[in-house]
């Protein structure tokens, strides 16, 4: 599984792509002796995925990885605007060398405001090549046919020039990658120095096992899944061979592996004569008629790690007939839980019949559970295996092992799972070196091969393994970090093709961030200023298709599901925007009007930027001082724009349809529907209420000037310095700076919540005031709640530290 580490080290190198140009693709000038190759069309998003990857950060301790990583931030200064290859090679000195290949653009390698960047130009062969020099780390760089290549060797990159379309295979599972995903990853076994194996087994070499892999990357903040398809040209020297015209069956060896053993392999197949002729031919042995018929029913081999001891499994169709077999080693040495265990006679018959999968040649005991039968020579690993499935307690019914299956096809030819120690173990083995790092929670991880027509699809996953939650408790389930601080708080928005949540947020370089409920980034944009207030989600084509839809200072943006911009916006406009953008929707078909305030201008937009004239109302006499708000009660609609001197309730057309009779000093809180009366606050403090004729009542809360209120039809929340009030009921909270107290409505409870910024604590309280259980936690911001996934667990999202998000769950 190295490829999954050097994916991590690539990320660092900060930009890679694919791409076409003129008479040849990216994918032309890979140097002949790369070993690994990363694709990337999204390098921000990969780098992000890395820096947030629990796996990523663990093994970013590795020497092997550090030493690289400084060698690689010489890419820092790349700025490809297209698809990207990096590619890693050793050289005849068996050391590392690195190539990216790239589009040429104008802005790829600024090099003015690099610190003690040096370059020099050598010319070769009539070509130019650019030396560059940054902190005494040398690299190399051209252009060719609008490709630049850039490389830590100057040998490579003087090859280049030459290099042509001269590998047809690699190039047809080259195109097998996704031009989707953030990150693939090609493996060539062709002088591949870089990678040992995949395998606990010492036997199964990666050079041995096929010629080339080519994968598809998710990242996500706890877990990376890898799909994608190897293929070998040669049929008879690449071992993923041996399952051709077999057809891959359940496996089943997971019923029968311990929870503490160290891992299992499985192989299956349906006709062991062809699995055995196969086998034959790529161990170079003459077929010869097999001298046992223990294999004729069997369907599934494998081995069970535990320690140094192992143990064969034997998964059959016809128990009978296995056992039948068998009837030369009916020996009982002893009974175990009613069991009964035999000598067995023939130890290296698994090893003669199925190497290199198992090399075992010490299984002198066995003892059939059900439908299968288990070698050992290790009296007590066949005693545990024993009682771990009569106590079931194999891994087959740990949520762990349940959870990575989801990710894995129920048949393949080949699968191996490996607990945290193994995984640790083959890390080590490939990066060469002894790892000092924690993956207790890793506690399953898996590779899996299903055999095609001649080629076979390619599954992995490591998870980080997640402690089932106690009822009522809460578990922080993300803790995403961004390169810079938040500038606003995450918010919540739909994803209207999984019907589920993500996050969208914005940090202090006016970059907004759509981030998946699972943690993958999945875009970064760049905006003109800072988001103000709450992004609405509109449907501008009436295809259930949302969009993100908010203004900054000198813009009125509309963004689709990809962040980019859906015409005519952005808007722009010269005078600076002071409230959040207002989005009204009167009769619920999607008409929808957008409110732009300026000062004390209000402006309205249909969805194609265009004034809408039929609204009269332009100014108020004062700036206003809260965004602009829609209600219906009974088949009426009203508008409100309130200043400090005036609340304003309009028709549609602007016009005004109640005045209200006593004029007041209104405070700058939103306008709410309580008990049927559009309800605000005064400076002062005071409820101010307006009924449908003007008719207006002010009741003294004992509120200060610094206020907050929320409410629903029937539930007002009032907030002042310590003291929060939810309907009748009075809570004295710690002294502190506390947000906006907000109400959520879901699933026909109410919940209230507020944040205290001084002591960073999030408290979230029920209708009838009291705090819920487990409360309060860590959290920097207001909250958003809501159900964001497929259980039915609420979560919520809150600023973490100043470069984080992190979401909640309430279990």
């Amino acid at each position: 599984m190295r490829f999954l580490y050097f994916s991590l080290i690539f990320f660092v190198l900060f930009g890679c792509s694919n791409n076409e140009t003129r008479h040849s693709k990216l994918i032309h000038l890979i140097p002949e002796e790369s070993a690994i190759i990363i694709k990337t069309n999204a390098f921000e998003n990969l780098k992000s995925g890395l820096n947030n990857n629990a796996f990523f950060q663990e093994i970013s301790n590795a020497i092997t990885y550090t030493a690289l990583e400084e060698k690689l931030n010489l890419l820092d200064y790349l700025n490809p605007s297209n698809d990207v290859l990096i590619c890693f090679s050793k050289d005849d000195h068996d050391s590392l060398q690195f190539s990216v290949i790239t589009k040429y653009n104008d802005n790829l390698f600024k090099t003015d405001s690099i610190p003690g960047y040096t370059e020099e130009h050598l010319s070769v062969k009539n070509k130019t090549i650019t030396k560059s020099t940054i902190n005494n780390n040398i690299i190399y760089s051209t252009v060719n046919d609008s490709l630049f290549f850039v490389s830590s060797s100057k040998a490579l990159t003087e090859v280049s020039f030459n290099n042509k379309n001269s590998n047809p295979e690699l190039e047809k599972i080259y195109d097998t990658t996704s031009n989707n995903k953030t990150l693939s990853i090609l493996l060539n076994t062709k002088n591949n120095k870089l990678i040992n194996s995949f395998f606990v087994a010492e036997s199964l070499s990666f050079k041995s096992f096929t010629n080339y892999i080519s994968v598809d990357v998710d990242l996500s903040q706890n877990e990376i899944l890898i799909n994608g398809i190897t293929k070998a040209t040669d049929s008879t020297k690449s071992l993923i061979n041996v399952f051709k015209n077999t057809v891959p069956q359940e496996n089943e060896l997971a019923k029968i592996t311990p929870s503490n053993s160290d891992g299992f392999i499985s192989f299956t197949f349906d006709d062991f004569y062809n699995f055995e002729e196969n086998l034959n031919t790529f161990n170079n042995i003459d077929a010869v008629q097999s001298a046992t018929t223990l294999f004729d029913n069997v369907i599934e081999v494998g081995a069970i790690y535990e320690s140094e001891n192992k143990a064969v499994v034997l998964n059959s169709i016809d128990v009978i007939a296995t056992k039948d077999a068998l009837l030369s080693d009916q020996n009982v040495i002893e009974t175990y839980r009613q069991i009964e265990i035999y000598n067995f006679g023939n130890p290296e018959l698994f090893s003669q019949t199925f190497s290199p999968f198992i090399t075992y040649s010490g299984a002198t005991k066995y003892c059939v559970i059900d439908n299968f039968f288990v070698f050992a020579n290790d009296l007590e690993l066949i005693q545990n295996i024993i009682a771990n499935y009569q106590n079931k307690t194999t891994l087959s019914e740990r949520d762990y092992f349940k959870d990575i299956q989801e990710s894995l096809s129920d048949e393949s030819s080949l699968i191996t799972v490996v607990n945290a120690s193994s995984l640790k173990a083959l890390l080590g083995k490939n990066l060469q070196e002894n790892l000092n790092m924690k993956f207790a929670d890793y506690k399953a991880s898996a590779l899996q091969f299903v055999y095609d027509n001649n080629f076979a699809h390619v599954n992995a996953i490591i998870k980080k393994s997640k402690t089932r939650a106690s009822q009522y408790s809460v578990s922080e389930e993300l803790n995403v970090k961004l390169d810079n601080d938040l500038l606003i708080n995450p918010q919540l928005v739909t994803n209207h093709i999984t019907k589920q949540k993500e996050v969208v947020v914005q940090d202090v370089n006016n970059n907004l961030y759509l981030i998946s409920n699972s943690g993958k980034i999945l875009w970064k944009k760049q905006l003109h200023g800072a988001v103000l207030g709450n992004i609405k989600q509109i449907d501008i084509y009436k295809n259930g298709r949302l969009q993100l839809a908010f203004a900054t200072q000198h813009r009125v943006y509309v963004l689709d599901r990809n962040g980019k911009d859906v015409a005519p916006f952005p808007a722009k406009f010269n005078d600076e925007i002071t409230q959040p953008l207002s989005v009204f929707d009167y009769d619920k078909n999607k008409n929808y009007r957008l409110l732009v305030t300026q000062g004390k201008y209000v402006l309205m937009y249909d969805v194609k930027a265009k004034l809408v004239k039929g609204f009269t109302f332009k100014s108020a006499t004062n700036n206003i001082n809260h965004q602009p708000q829609h209600f219906r009660i009974g088949r009426k609609d009203y508008i409100t724009i309130k200043t400090e001197n005036k609340l304003h309730i309009l028709d549609r057309t602007g016009r005004t349809r109640i005045a209200p009779k006593t004029s007041s000093i209104y405070s700058n809180q939103a306008v709410y529907i309580y008990k049927n009366k559009f309800t605000t606050t005064t400076k002062k403090g005071e409820l101010i209420s307006i009924d449908t004729r003007g008719n207006t009542a002010i009741q003294n809360l004992n509120l200060s000037d610094q206020h907050n209120i929320v409410s629903t039809s029937k539930t007002l929340i009032t907030q002042t310095e310590n003291k929060l009030n939810i309907k009748s009921n009075v809570l004295e909270l710690d002294y502190g700076s506390y947000s906006a107290p907000k109400i959520f409505y879901i699933n026909d409870k109410i919940y209230v919540a507020l944040t205290d910024l001084q002591s960073q604590k999030v408290y979230l309280f029920d209708s009838q005031a009291k705090l819920l259980p487990n409360f309060p936690v860590y959290g920097n911001s207001a909250i958003t709640l809501d159900n964001i996934d497929k259980d039915r667990n609420l979560e919520f999202v809150v600023k973490g530290e100043d470069n984080a998000i992190i979401i909640y769950k309430i279990n």
